[in-house]
């Protein structure tokens, strides 16, 4: 049974999990999905393997109680069949409180790549070499020396807005190539435009005045633009900042101006004769006074929150 904590209130929080662990043979835990032939060619799989070889599991799959004796694998399928690759016949497990594997899955994040970075310092930092690790995660030494290096020369504040970005690899290259501010500022564009692509990046660097280099004498080179193009790009990137500094500075006020009249618009159509004279005499007026009381967001019907466009 999960245990309980009490609070102030008298509120009950339940734990996911049962406090204890168990030794499981994998006769007695059921998958709830088939391992591909494929998933055991990729990398990922290659990865796990690899790991498990090195320094044992980490993370215990997760399983929960299916009657007597038998239990419902949750999360870690690739991880028992990479066990059962290497000869092992049992493995530790986490019991869960609940048997919905979409709850479990829903509140697992996979690592970010600054995330990444700072698990492979942590390692170093404790005597882990980097061809060990390099070995866990069935990558090449030098790509676990390139994660590791991965921030020097990036400043903390620029870090840390991307700290949980699932960011291309790519982007810091780039960015140590801009002096602190515009790494910041190049950070911060990309978490409000919601890309974080290698090609983004590019355009960012090829808009930045040489006075915001780390290197102003060294040439910007971008594939596909010439000298007078990235002049260009600099102007119109620096316009658009601007106006966006604007926009951002006017946002809130404009959509407490906006969501007042919204609510004042439903009452005033709520009133019968008020509806029945702009349809008899303005009935356009009514049409899009209707909208504006009707509108549930102040995004286009087309796209969602993260600025893609919705599916049907």
């Amino acid at each position: 049974m999960a245990r309980t904590s009490k609070l102030p209130s008298t509120q009950e929080i339940s734990l996911g999990f049962d406090t204890d662990t168990l030794e499981l043979t994998f006769d007695k835990i059921m998958p709830l999905k088939a391992v591909t032939d494929v998933a055991r060619q990729g990398r990922k799989y290659r990865q796990i393997v690899a790991s498990i070889q090195e320094v044992g599991v980490i993370e215990p799959p997760v399983v929960a109680k299916d009657g007597k004796d038998r239990y419902i694998l949750l999360d870690g399928h690739l991880r028992i069949e990479a066990l059962k690759e290497l000869g092992r016949a049992s493995v530790i497990c986490l019991l869960s409180t609940d048997d919905e594997a979409f709850t479990y899955n829903k509140y697992v994040n996979r690592l970010s790549p600054v995330q990444e970075h700072k698990m492979i310092l942590r390692a170093v930092e404790r005597g882990v070499s980097v061809n060990r690790i390099a070995r866990a995660l069935n990558m090449d030494r030098e790509c676990i020396v390139r994660k590791k290096n991965m921030l020097k020369g990036i400043c903390p504040e620029a870090a840390e807005i991307l700290k949980d970005k699932m960011v291309a690899m790519g982007i810091f290259p780039l960015m140590k190539r801009m002096i602190p501010y515009r790494q910041i500022e190049a950070a911060a564009l990309m978490k409000d435009a919601n890309n974080y692509s290698y090609s983004y990046m590019s355009a960012l660097l090829a808009a930045t005045p040489r006075d915001q280099l780390v290197d102003p004498s060294k040439a910007k080179r971008v594939k596909g633009l010439d000298d007078a193009q990235m002049a260009r790009m600099e102007d119109e990137m620096q316009s658009l900042q601007r106006d966006y500094q604007l926009i951002e500075e006017s946002y809130g006020t404009d959509v407490l101006n906006l969501t007042l009249a919204k609510t004042w618009l439903s009452a005033l159509l709520d009133n019968v004769k008020v509806t029945r004279y702009l349809s008899q005499h303005h009935p356009e007026i009514l049409t899009q006074f209707q909208k504006l009381a009707e509108m549930t967001s102040l995004l286009p019907r087309d796209r969602d929150m993260s600025g893609d466009t919705a599916e049907a």
